[in-house]
């Protein structure tokens, strides 16, 4: 894993960061984005300083393709050879019924989960498949496994991702390339603050009275899926924290009064 070149979409918080921590302790060349440049840029330095890694970080909206190709088709030459790419930005917004979502809302899902994945893997694939080399991990979820009231536009979104992962491994057989995913249940990142739009209270109550699975969590996940010997594909890793068994039925201690 030394100076493997990895590639993190929203990389400035959550399982991303969290990802970007584990590949450095690896040892690997870091390749992060994310759309806020000073929480980013902020990352890289602390990366560089803590785990003496090379880092290149750049803002970028994955939702826009035209950025994204310009983006990529910038990089310098000593950032282009990519042999990992974790497609890890993603959102979800609302608990809105499929009838009352709005527009904006769907947008955002859609944009970012499905059009955003598709847009950095067609800029980045292609280089891999010359190179003969090359792994694509996105991150999912278990809601890509099921479907639950007022979270049914981000599942479809999720389930999109599930099948984007599979057909791109039907895609690419015959070559050396892997193709991975994770999906997590619940962990405790800011995903519930942005799905409630800051909204403090109702973003804590979704992880109220059971550990949630953490970023980390996550990212060990990905590095195993990436340090497997290169005739093995993971092909997808579940996982959720022992408190859940479903979108829905999560486990919840009681407070206990003093």
């Amino acid at each position: 894993m030394k100076d493997t070149l990895v590639f993190i979409t929203g990389a400035s918080s959550g399982i991303g960061a969290a990802c970007a921590e584990a590949f450095a302790r690896h040892g690997a060349r870091l390749l992060l984005c994310a759309r806020g440049a000073a929480r980013l840029h902020e990352q890289a330095e602390r990366l560089r300083q803590d785990h003496g890694v090379a880092v290149h970080a750049f803002a970028l909206d994955v939702r826009e393709a035209a950025q994204v190709e310009q983006a990529l088709g910038a990089l310098p030459e000593a950032w282009q050879a990519i042999d990992v790419l974790v497609n890890n930005a993603g959102l979800a917004k609302g608990r809105d019924k499929v009838h009352e979502h709005s527009p904006a809302h769907i947008d955002a899902m859609i944009d970012t989960n499905v059009k955003g994945l598709l847009y950095v893997t067609r800029a980045v694939v292609p280089g891999m498949v010359a190179r003969g080399r090359g792994h694509v991990v996105n991150i999912g979820s278990t809601a890509g496994h099921e479907v639950y009231p007022g979270g049914v536009v981000y599942s479809a979104s999720k389930h999109a991702v599930d099948a984007i992962t599979k057909g791109l491994k039907m895609d690419l057989l015959g070559t050396p390339l892997r193709v991975s995913t994770v999906d997590p249940g619940l962990v405790e990142t800011e995903f519930s603050l942005v799905r409630f739009s800051g909204d403090a209270t109702r973003a804590e109550a979704v992880y109220a009275g059971m550990q949630p699975l953490r970023p980390e969590d996550v990212a060990d996940a990905v590095v195993y899926c990436t340090t497997r010997p290169p005739h093995v594909n993971i092909n997808a890793i579940v996982m959720m924290p022992v408190a859940q068994s479903s979108s829905l039925l999560v486990h919840r201690k009681k407070e206990t009064s003093a």
